[in-house]
């Protein structure tokens, strides 16, 4: 018995079959790339408040841009030497932020990362640079408007790096009726003793944007320094307050500011106000706030799922 065979034969395409299977790879690859995150270093937001345009960077999640779904937003501040793209460049926060998620340790959110140059989120002393006002009352909604947002207080949160730290700590006293949760890492706070004995020169190129020229011999504790001071606000938070915001700490063993960060601690503890500590080995660099970010996320995606 013989079995009649007949090779197959090549396919030819013409110019509208390759031009199909050109338009099915092409769609192919933007549904690939609807599907991860997106970072916008160039974001601008004109501020009415600050008469000037202000820069952030804005991190989508993966799946924005093809669902309709609202997002939480944490709010990630940078250090006193960075700049709005310091978290996006320094940080990896794209990366980390995306294998949290894949994991499922970390919730799907739009990370906001705004230009603070050196304010130290703080609005000036002689109220002609109103920094903080500009961040709460044209950031935010401005960030609302334009993006699917949970505009629901538990679904906002602050976290950041030393400055950063400082600012993400400061908002969350000022206004605990606007954010669920506050992750703080290697946060600029000082004592009393430590502002008071920083040189002159160093004091001013900290905070002479918030401050103005302060002459070298005037007092640093003024009532102004006060109601910005991370360790006076803690120390006088109303009852009422005390579990308004979960806190997160993190500072290296290392680290320069260790003794305002632990002086917060076991201020903290004292007046029994929630919160999470960490100490772990290592000082006031990059590879320190790239390895604590994980656990920073997953802090505040816990507030988010509450």
């Amino acid at each position: 018995m013989y079995l009649k065979t007949t090779a197959s034969r090549p396919k030819i395409f013409n110019g509208t079959h390759l031009k199909y299977l050109l338009l099915l790879l092409l769609a192919g690859s933007l549904g690939a790339r609807a599907q991860e995150s997106q970072v916008h270093e160039e974001v601008v937001v004109k501020s009415t408040l600050l008469k000037k345009d202000m820069k952030l960077a804005l991190y989508l999640p993966p799946g924005y841009a093809t669902s309709t779904r609202k997002y939480p937003v944490l709010y990630l501040l940078h250090g006193g030497g960075d700049d709005h793209t310091g978290w996006v460049q320094f940080g990896e926060m794209q990366r980390l932020v995306d294998e949290g998620i894949r994991a499922g340790r970390v919730a799907p959110m739009i990370v906001v990362m705004p230009d603070a140059e050196r304010t130290y989120y703080l609005n000036s002393a002689a109220g002609t640079y109103q920094y903080e006002d500009y961040f709460i009352q044209e950031l935010i909604p401005y960030i609302e408007k334009n993006y699917r947002c949970r505009p629901e207080k538990q679904y906002r949160a602050l976290a950041g790096l030393s400055m950063g730290g400082f600012g993400s700590l400061l908002y969350a006293l000022h206004h605990p009726e606007l954010f669920s949760a506050c992750a703080a890492m290697s946060a600029a706070v000082r004592t009393d003793e430590e502002i008071n004995a920083l040189p002159h020169d160093e004091f001013l190129r900290r905070y002479r944007t918030a401050l103005g020229e302060v002459p070298a011999n005037a007092h640093r504790i003024t009532d102004f320094w006060n109601q910005n001071s991370i360790l006076y606000l803690m120390q006088n938070l109303p009852e009422a307050q005390k579990t308004a915001v979960r806190y997160y700490l993190d500072c290296g063993d290392d680290d320069f500011l260790y003794k305002g960060n632990a002086t917060l601690h076991t201020l903290m503890r004292d007046r029994n106000i929630p919160h999470e500590y960490r100490v772990r080995d290592g000082g006031h660099t990059w590879s320190y706030w790239r390895s604590g970010l994980p656990a920073a996320l997953e802090f505040i995606s816990q507030s988010f799922h509450h």
